[in-house]
């Protein structure tokens, strides 16, 4: 799970780099917006994929902060870029809040794990 929170990481370097480079010109300002929205939440969920502890009790907090960064920031790369690639992906769309939902039951079993933890 370490090689691939280090893989979103620094992807989501790269990603912002464009954004803030070759994208800011070509990009309507709230796609361009939006580009940044996704990498931000990817790079801090990835910080947060290499900080968790490696237990089995966290792996569902892991599954589903994967499962956020693949369907809400990858969405909303794909939803930002479809008029520069010439591809309709509206289809993301509603693909995009699935992957909100995903990042936020992360948290929640992340809690949940601390909770039941009677060390913590």
């Amino acid at each position: 799970m370490k090689r691939i929170a280090a893989i979103f990481g620094g992807l989501a370097v790269i990603l912002g780099a464009l954004s803030a480079h070759a994208l800011q010109e070509v990009l309507a300002p709230q796609a361009l917006e939006s580009f940044k929205t996704a990498t931000t939440y990817q790079l801090f969920h990835a910080i947060a994929l290499i900080a968790l502890p490696s237990s089995e009790k966290f792996i569902w907090t892991a599954r589903c902060w994967v499962a956020g960064i693949l369907l809400f920031s990858f969405s909303i790369y794909g939803l930002a870029l479809d008029e520069l690639v010439g591809l309709n992906l509206s289809f993301l769309g509603p693909i995009t809040p699935l992957g909100g939902l995903s990042l936020i039951l992360g948290w929640a079993f992340l809690w949940n794990s601390w909770t039941n933890d009677t060390r913590a």
